[in-house]
């Protein structure tokens, strides 16, 4: 079994839980573990930098410097926390002031980070350590009714190109094609859900989520897939919002790559969080046909 300290930030420990509870699924199909890192804290996401560079960088870097003392990569699942871990690694690497000044800080609270952990998204793991073969000899349950448009978002992409290209990423859309999915060519992967402005400056948040939708309704979608939590969150809570100033298109379940995968490797719906969806999929379940196994000798 291979195990990778797993750092879950704090969506997917709440809003996000059914991304947690897939991925953990999924992954032990795999013969793969997550180690949830002892005592981690608050990545400070990405808006924080902006505010206080130095503390930032610091508050991220403890996370590495826990993560780095297991000797094990360090796996995040959402978008937000994956870029900020990811981009403090790197400008700890290559601008000896920030690294001075945030071991510093560290060394203050009993921690030192020397760089050598490494942070992965779970689709990199995936693709590297499992193979896109090993997971098509896997499923169970090809998802031939299911019309997919892979949502990416800014991140995971941006500006760090660690494993996917950074305007046309397109590993999910080749995870969904060996499961037996339709992958939809959806223009927008891309492109930002507003963040936080959904919370903030609606108007705008709304918006910017109804292009996405459209999009993928006018592509012929049936479903969304996304990796990020606050991604996931804007695109399913507002849509009754959405749907209300442009009613135009219908309802669209929004839903993490895990739970798509999961599925298809015949994880019961239960064990990956699908009750928890405010837009319950139930045609695309409805849909689904268990292959009966042949009694033939």
């Amino acid at each position: 079994m291979k195990t990778y300290a797993y750092y879950p930030g704090c969506s997917v420990k709440s809003t996000g839980k059914q991304y947690e509870e897939s991925l953990i699924e999924v992954f032990k199909i795999f013969d793969l573990q997550l180690q949830e890192l002892e005592d981690w804290n608050c990545c400070g996401a990405t808006m924080y930098m902006s505010v206080d560079e130095k503390m930032s960088f610091s508050l991220s870097a403890r996370n590495l410097a826990i993560a780095e003392k297991t000797g094990l990569d360090i796996v995040a699942p959402c978008s937000a926390c994956y870029l900020v871990l990811l981009k403090t690694m790197n400008y700890i690497k290559e601008y000896p002031a920030i690294r001075k000044s945030v071991n510093e800080a560290l060394t203050a609270a009993g921690h030192l980070y020397r760089g050598t952990a490494r942070v992965r998204h779970p689709l990199e793991v995936l693709l590297h350590d499992v193979g896109f073969e090993t997971i098509q000899n896997k499923t169970k349950l090809p998802l031939r009714s299911f019309k997919i448009a892979p949502y990416y978002g800014c991140q995971i992409v941006r500006p760090f190109e660690e494993f996917d290209h950074h305007t046309y990423p397109d590993t999910m859309d080749h995870l969904f094609e060996i499961i037996g999915a339709n992958v939809i060519d959806y223009t927008q992967k891309t492109r930002c859900c507003g963040g936080s402005l959904t919370g903030t400056i609606e108007e705008v948040g709304l918006r910017l989520n109804y292009i996405l939708l459209k999009e993928a309704y006018e592509k012929g979608a049936n479903c969304i897939a996304t990796v990020c939590p606050l991604c996931q969150f804007n695109l399913e809570a507002y849509q009754r919002k959405i749907l209300k100033k442009y009613n135009n298109i219908p309802k669209m379940p929004i839903l993490y790559f895990s739970q798509i995968l999961g599925l298809a490797l015949g994880i019961d719906k239960d064990k990956l969080g699908m009750k928890k969806s405010i837009i319950y999929p139930k045609e695309l379940m409805e849909s689904l046909v268990i292959p009966e196994v042949s009694t033939t000798v």
